[in-house]
């Protein structure tokens, strides 16, 4: 039994209750929890839940979704998606964290992004492994007058040259 945990300090100031069927653009400051049908598309910079029982066939931008039932649409999270094991996802997905519990059935793509998150003042420090820039690869040449070391064969390179 799988039901979404929420925190004393949230609250859902939006719902789409079970046996409620609705269609359009819900834009909204907090939390939406569909537990009903739902056909349109979603805007908040809070947290999308789609119960065990909700169906959603929409976009949904939000800072956090969480999904126990169906979506089918894209998903665009600034923070992260969490799906559960009950969760079935048939769309697109895009989102710095990406958490999935066993059992899932996803149908798309995932493109994990760059945290855009600010990080807390007065901390320095260096560039994430996702931030660091990639570096370039040369040939390593011998110094002058330095001999070339021979490598065993288990160590020499497949590619054939000619």
């Amino acid at each position: 039994m799988n039901e979404i945990q929420l925190p004393d300090s949230a609250y859902i100031n939006s719902i789409i209750g079970e046996g409620t069927r609705f269609s359009g653009e819900f834009d909204l400051n907090g939390l939406l929890r569909i537990d009903g049908d739902f056909c349109g598309t979603v805007r908040t910079k809070g947290k999308v839940l789609v119960g065990k029982n909700g169906r959603a066939e929409c976009t949904v931008y939000a800072g956090t979704v969480v999904v126990g039932g169906i979506v089918k649409g894209n998903i665009f999270a600034e923070e992260k998606v969490v799906i559960l094991s009950t969760g079935i996802v048939l769309g697109n997905i895009s989102s710095p964290r990406f958490i999935v519990e066993e059992g899932v059935i996803l149908n798309g793509t995932c493109k994990i992004l760059q945290d855009r998150r600010p990080e807390p003042r007065g901390e320095a420090r260096g560039p994430s492994a996702r931030e660091a820039p990639i570096a370039q690869a040369r040939p390593e040449t011998p110094a002058a007058g330095a001999k070339e070391e021979k490598k065993p064969a288990a160590f020499a390179s497949p590619v054939h040259h000619g």
